[in-house]
């Protein structure tokens, strides 16, 4: 179990990158009681970090939206076993468009030995992962550049995209409900999203279990059915049957211990 000043560090951490810390949700993720986590965001505004909210607290010092070089060690396993089951899904000679973000960019990494393969991006880290594939042909989605998120946006981005279709199109997300689809920081971001999965075969969003269920900006991007959401066995099963209820396919990818078993992960429908 966490130290109090270790747990008190998390939250901390979770309120600068998910924008809320809901007393509930620390309370059932610590596995302490509610009066504790109450005490430890009393602390915590007390020392000028977080603002007290009814229910919680958010952060003061920090912007709510992470980095992508922050959002890159987090979740490190869950990202690479969702990357590597959406690579499998990948054909040679396929037309695909990969999102910027940590995971899709994972699974950019999961490609670079393709042969045969045509791959639109907006996302930086996406380009860099692909740049010396010989097998890999790269398109860029230019437009503006997000700093934050290292991706293009805007008009220039848009007006490229409706001249294309894809095989398979995968998306990133800040996070992801059944009831308003991705969320993000930015609408620019979304507006892309949304353009995006209108020119896929097959439309996916590549969400570690973390991201499921909360609304932490205030950008959203609604996605034509069906599409497919691809999350880590860590998901909550009720958040799952919100989604299947809602008209989405789901696959749980295992998260499979590199240092104990090397074998491919499964997947499962609960």
């Amino acid at each position: 179990m966490l130290s109090a000043h270790a747990r008190r560090e998390e939250i901390y951490h979770l309120a600068v990158t998910t924008g809320l810390a809901s007393v509930d949700e620390l309370s059932s993720r610590f596995d302490v009681t509610a009066s504790t986590i109450r005490r430890d965001l009393a602390l915590l505004n007390g020392q000028g970090r977080l603002a007290r909210t009814y229910g919680g607290a958010m952060a003061l010092s920090a912007h709510p939206e992470a980095s992508l070089r922050q959002r890159t060690g987090e979740a490190f396993e869950q990202k690479q076993a969702i990357a590597r089951w959406a690579a499998s899904t990948v054909q040679p000679g396929e037309n695909i468009l990969l999102d910027a973000g940590s995971t899709v960019g994972a699974l950019a990494h999961e490609l670079r030995d393709f042969d045969r393969l045509s791959v639109t991006t907006p996302g930086i880290n996406t380009m860099q992962e692909l740049a010396d594939s010989e097998g890999v042909e790269v398109d860029c989605l230019g437009g503006r550049l997000r700093s934050l998120s290292q991706s293009f946006v805007g008009p220039l981005a848009e007006t490229a995209l409706e001249r294309m279709s894809f095989d398979r199109v995968f998306l990133s997300a800040d996070a992801v409900t059944a009831e308003d689809g991705i969320c993000e920081a930015d609408h620019s971001q979304t507006r892309l999203k949304e353009l995006m999965a209108r020119r896929g075969d097959d439309v996916y969003v590549l969400a570690d279990s973390s991201k499921l269920g909360l609304r932490p900006f205030h950008a959203w991007a609604r996605l034509p059915l069906p599409w497919t959401l691809v999350t880590d066995d860590g998901a909550d099963a009720k958040q799952l049957e919100k989604f299947r209820d809602s008209g989405v396919r789901v696959e749980v990818v295992a998260v499979v211990d590199e240092d104990v078993d090397h074998r491919s992960p499964v997947t499962s429908e609960p």
